[in-house]
């Protein structure tokens, strides 16, 4: 790329494809302006703590990015099927018929599985955005409904 000579921290100086003229990106925001910055970019902290936990339980399908989980070799089920699981599984926890740490350890197809369904502690752009947008968003001790990624179909319960 260009030099970012004289560019204050937290901006990257790029050029237009288009235009070919230079621009400024603020590397937290992602907003560009053409105009030189004056000051320092300041991380943002998206409402909310930069770090959250959570746990788990995703069911894939047959278009999920890796179609295999420990639990089965070949997962052949589609999207809605994998939604169906998932919500019977939601409606048992809600109903107090089981806990998320209990169904996650038998069912969730991530490894994760092993230790209830949990995550340990991530910050933003650990998770696919789906994901993290649905976890940040959660208040301690709420289960989301149901957030597609790549991966399948999960439900997060936010757990710190």
């Amino acid at each position: 790329m260009s030099d970012d000579e004289g560019v204050p921290p937290g901006w990257e100086k790029r050029v237009s494809r288009s235009t070919g003229q230079a621009y400024y990106l603020n590397m937290y925001t992602k907003e560009s302006q053409w105009d030189k910055p004056t000051k320092a970019a300041t991380p943002v902290s998206p409402s909310g703590p930069s770090k959250i936990q959570a746990s788990h339980i995703l069911v894939k399908h047959r278009e999920s990015r890796r179609p295999s989980s420990w639990r089965e070799e070949n997962i052949t089920r589609s999207k809605e099927e994998a939604l169906e699981i998932l919500m019977g599984h939601r409606e048992k926890i809600v109903g107090g018929e089981v806990s998320f740490a209990e169904l996650a350890a038998k069912y969730s197809d991530c490894s994760s599985a092993k230790r209830g369904g949990d995550l340990g502690p991530f910050a933003r752009g650990a998770m696919q955005k789906p994901f993290e947008d649905a976890a940040f968003a959660l208040k301690v001790g709420e289960m989301s409904g149901p957030v597609f990624t790549d991966s399948g179909v999960h439900i997060i319960l936010r757990t710190e």
